[in-house]
Parts: structure tokens; C-alpha cells; sequence
């Protein structure tokens, strides 16, 4: 029997291997651009599960119009995603653009949701996001010691607004695929199979400086292979279990352990007020996967009918 805590495991796994990005980052050459390094993440990451899912993929693609259309979709999410989100982190933080482009997700989901199916959110997932998204409005305002951006916070910010725009269009595509009756490896495959059509032609331009040392392969290398090829199995595979709002909700797990690595090896500072934040996300998370007896929880998609 399924066990319905194994899908938020598995999206929890997952954003705790994506919290180590933007530190690993961190280490690429100083002349490598973050458009590079979004591009070879999810570019070459994305071969990496279109090949693990094979012909399943494009059985995915031939689904029909209705189908190629959402697919599209969630591909554009998945182009948009990282090109923003590395930006978002070179101008703004680790921990700031990290907290930003995830904080904003669930709303972008839940909007998605409520207005192209009609999904009612529960209290309990409205008290959860809500807990998790004051938690992320601390650690922005709370400000942080990253000189890294160069003032350019703001902008940072903004683009971590468009980057959590496109996670959630790719979540909410994802999970509108793998419900019609495709395998979350065969949707995770067509969906960043079609971003790195778009991707690996970006990276081929801009990736000069980020082949061009050791160090730089290696952190492209990291990134491809354990928090996009490695993190998305495991997000796929959860995304089967759980809505596409709860998933962005859970996935708030990544600026906890973003936050975390910025303080402890970037060398970023976070404030009391910021730690309060953090706080705030884990309970939130703690609220969205609590089941009470007798009541099927929220994470499963199922209402409760309060």
C-alpha cells in the first residue's frame, strides 16, 4: 500500500539536494556568467533525464494537441526557471534569491490551479503557505552580507519573482501530465527534453568561461547531474503523489538549506530575524504534511470539505 507520506519525502529529498546550487555555484570561475551556469544545469540535466526516460518521452509529445500544448508550457517554465534563478542569486544572495524564487512558487501554483481547474485550497494548506511565505518575507527584509550582487538587490528580487513564476508552471504541467496517465519519468523527460532544445544552444554561446577551468566543469558538472538529473527524478516521482501547490509549498525546504550554506561556506550573514524566517518555513512544512486521523491531508489532493 502507498504510504502517503512518500511523496512529500521524496519532494523534500529533492529540495534539499536543490538547496546546494547556488552555493556550489558559488565555486564556478568569477568570469562565468550566471546565464551560463542555469544554462548548463538544466540544459545538459535535462539530456540526462529525456535519456533516462527514453521513447516514454516522446510517447508523452504525441499525446495530442491538448497534451503538446501543457507541455509547452511547462517547458517554457523550465527554460525561464534557471536563467532567473542563477541571476537571481548572483544579484541578490544565495540565500535571498534562493528564498525569493521559491517563496513566491506556491502562490504562482495555487493561482494556476484555482483559475485553469477550479481547486478549492484548504485551510490547513493556506495556514501552511502562509507560515512558509512570512517566513520568506523575514529573511528578504532581514537583509544578508552578500556583496556579491553589487547593489543590484533589487533586480535580483524581481527576477527571483519570475523564477518561482516558472517553477510553478512546470510543477503544475508536470502534474497535469503524469494525472492524464503518463509516468512521471516519461513527463519529467519531455518537459526538460524540450527546455534544453532552448538551453544547451544558450549555454554553447555563454559557456566559454565556465569550460574553460577545471574548476568550472566540475561545478557544472555537480549541478547537471545532482540537483537537476538526480533531484528531478526524485521530484517527479513525488509530484505523482501530491498536488502541484503543495509541491512548490514543500519544495520552501530549499532556501532552509540554501540559507544555511550561504551562512556556513559562502560566508553570507543572516540576522536573528532571518533565522526566525527559516523557522517559520519549517513550520510550515511541519503543518502541510501533519495528517489528522480520519481526514485525508491536503498534500494528497484530496479536500477536506471545510
Amino acid at each position: 500500500m502507498r504510504r502517503p507520506t512518500a511523496g512529500p519525502v521524496l519532494i523534500l529529498a529533492a529540495a534539499t539536494l536543490w538547496g546546494t546550487t547556488g552555493t556550489a555555484a558559488s565555486f564556478a570561475p568569477d568570469d562565468a556568467s550566471a546565464l551560463s551556469i542555469g544554462a548548463a544545469t538544466m540544459g545538459v540535466g535535462g539530456l540526462l533525464t529525456l535519456a533516462l526516460a527514453g521513447r516514454s518521452a516522446f510517447g508523452v509529445l504525441r499525446g495530442g494537441p491538448a497534451v503538446l500544448r501543457r507541455a509547452l508550457f511547462g517547458a517554457l517554465g523550465v527554460v525561464v526557471y534557471p536563467l532567473a534563478f542563477y541571476t537571481a542569486m548572483a544579484w541578490a544572495g544565495v540565500a535571498v534569491g534562493t528564498v525569493v524564487s521559491l517563496g513566491c512558487a506556491p502562490v504562482f501554483a495555487a493561482l494556476l490551479e484555482r483559475v485553469l481547474d477550479g481547486t478549492r485550497l484548504t485551510r490547513s494548506w493556506l495556514a501552511a503557505t502562509g507560515s512558509a511565505a512570512f517566513g520568506c518575507a523575514l529573511l528578504v527584509l532581514s537583509g544578508h552580507g552578500s556583496a556579491a550582487g553589487g547593489g543590484r538587490v533589487t533586480g535580483g528580487v524581481a527576477l527571483g519573482v519570475l523564477a518561482s513564476a516558472g517553477y510553478a508552471a512546470y510543477a503544475y504541467s508536470g502534474a497535469r501530465l503524469i494525472r492524464c496517465g503518463h509516468s512521471s519519468r516519461a513527463v519529467m523527460g519531455a518537459l526538460f527534453g524540450l527546455g534544453a532544445t532552448v538551453l544547451l544552444p544558450l549555454f554553447a554561446v555563454t559557456g566559454g568561461a565556465l569550460l574553460g577551468e577545471p574548476r568550472g566543469l566540475a561545478v557544472a558538472a555537480y549541478l547537471a547531474v545532482i540537483p537537476m538529473w538526480l533531484a528531478y527524478v526524485l521530484f517527479g516521482t513525488g509530484l505523482a503523489r501530491v498536488r502541484a501547490s503543495a509541491a512548490t509549498t514543500l519544495s520552501l525546504f530549499e532556501p532552509v538549506v540554501a540559507a544555511a550554506l550561504g551562512v556556513a561556506v559562502v560566508g553570507e550573514r543572516l540576522t536573528g530575524a532571518a533565522w526566525a524566517g527559516v523557522g517559520l518555513v519549517v513550520l510550515g512544512l511541519l503543518v502541510l504534511m501533519a495528517r489528522r486521523p480520519g481526514v485525508r491531508s491536503p498534500v494528497g489532493g484530496i479536500h477536506q470539505g471545510r
